[in-house]
């Protein structure tokens, strides 16, 4: 892959490390896409520091992240870096884009879509597994050997689809209130069925509980935190049907019920420093085979 040059949107000193917001344009997604990166003050050339991908939910961009979930004083602290990407792409003027909140633009569901008009650029799968990865490791002081994701409701899906599919590349997931199986809620079945069609077996690589069952996980537990007075618990999340695929597949589950929370980021901010104390158990002192940078799909 040719090198990317990248443009600084935004940079901030933050806890003694750095916040920033860099555009670049990808050859997955055909557009410019956005991205943030807190970088810890520990991470230098000489020691590059472990990785976190945050993937944020419906109608977010990687703003939402940044500055709502008060990661940064913590992960400074654990010297963790956080990528945070965009939703989606945006600005192609594709009929039906920007008509509502949970497809097309700030939804791309982290699919690879194969249906026209959203199979050339809806691509965010690929963009996140191949595409940015490179970008980072070639651009910033993180170990590409050392990396995590998690992520928020749509986010939260993606995170637990890209670390079942992919454990070569993803050593430790979490997920706040994550959409637990997209094959049988509305958002999912909207989204599944527009980006991929209407061929139901074809969602299956894009569903947690699916896969939990087809590959399992030889990982650390997944993580999972879900609000108790969440809008959306029962209709679109369903975190039952997580643990009963785990508890089916012997896959360890550490799901926290807690009470009282919705799904906003207050949610999220309240429980983030668990989730960074989580990740950073399983891969600061980690060490794993020297191909670091691997990304492939394991499928």
């Amino acid at each position: 892959m040719n090198a990317m040059p990248l443009t600084t949107i935004s940079s901030n000193l933050c806890f003694g490390g750095v916040q920033a917001v860099y555009t670049h344009d990808s050859p997955e997604t055909g557009t410019p896409m956005r991205f943030g990166v807190f970088l810890p003050p520990q991470a230098t050339v000489a020691r590059p520091v472990p990785a976190l991908y945050w993937l944020s939910g419906l109608t977010c961009t990687e703003e939402n992240f940044i500055i709502k979930a008060g990661a940064q004083r913590v992960a400074a602290e654990l010297g963790l870096a956080i990528i945070t990407p965009d939703t989606s792409p945006r600005g192609l003027g594709l009929a039906g884009e920007d008509d509502a909140y949970d497809f097309g633009s700030g939804a791309g569901f982290y699919v690879d879509a194969t249906q026209a008009p959203w199979s050339q650029n809806y691509r965010m799968y690929s963009y996140l597994t191949q595409e940015l990865p490179w970008l980072i490791a070639a651009n910033f002081s993180v170990d590409p050997a050392r990396v995590g994701i998690f992520g928020h409701s749509m986010g939260g899906h993606g995170a637990l689809v890209l670390a079942l599919r992919n454990p070569k590349s993803y050593k430790s997931v979490s997920a706040f209130a994550p959409i637990s199986s997209p094959m049988r809620c509305p958002w999912g079945e909207k989204a599944l069925g527009g980006y991929l069609g209407p061929d139901r077996a074809a969602w299956r690589d894009y569903d947690a509980t699916s896969l939990i069952e087809s590959r399992g996980w030889k990982g650390p537990p997944l993580r999972v935190d879900q609000g108790s007075k969440d809008q959306f618990l029962d209709t679109q999340l369903q975190p039952e049907l997580l643990r009963e695929a785990c508890q089916r597949a012997g896959v360890p589950l550490e799901l926290h019920m807690r009470e009282g929370y919705d799904h906003s980021y207050f949610f999220i901010a309240s429980f983030i420093e668990e989730h960074l104390r989580f990740h950073a158990g399983n891969l600061v002192n980690s060490r794993v085979a020297p191909d670091a940078k691997e990304r492939a799909d394991t499928a």
